[in-house]
């Protein structure tokens, strides 16, 4: 059985890469949003055209992404939402709030300091995890019942 798992949160570190090589061995699928922060933000007005006005410039990425956002979210089993240190991730936050939604199994990586903003969202997980590791850990042990060694 294939474990389908969306990465979703924070760009601009390398956890993402953590938890997949945490997984190694596993029959794991991953996906995740693009995170070229540049990409992300301009294929809207590559693909549809320039806008002068950044906030439809804006409007238009979003919205692209959001294609390629829900679809992955809807076909995982389990949905990673990381929220890093260095930014607001209001996005995150819809995501993790749109897999809740939809019933998905929902696991946040956070850092301490985010308990209380993000208490909501942590209320609407099965686990809040403090390191890509543990992450991985909690994958390995749904597919295999095995506990960190």
């Amino acid at each position: 059985m294939t474990l389908n798992v969306y990465l979703s949160g924070e760009i601009h570190t390398d956890w993402r890469d953590e938890v997949i090589a945490g997984c190694a061995g596993l029959d794991v699928s991953f996906s995740a949003p693009v995170t070229d922060h540049e990409a992300s933000d301009d294929c809207g007005v590559a693909i549809l055209g320039p806008e002068p006005d950044k906030f439809w410039h804006d409007r238009k990425g979003a919205l692209v992404n959001a294609i390629r956002t829900r679809r992955e979210i809807e076909q995982a089993d389990v949905v990673v939402v990381r929220f890093g240190e260095k930014y607001k991730q209001w996005n995150a936050a819809f995501d993790a709030g749109f897999a809740a939604a939809l019933g998905k199994a929902l696991v946040i990586l956070q850092p301490p300091e985010h308990d209380h903003p993000l208490k909501e969202v942590d209320a609407a997980a099965l686990a809040v995890a403090r390191t890509p590791k543990q992450v991985a850990d909690i994958l390995r042990y749904v597919l295999t019942g095995s506990l960190p060694g």
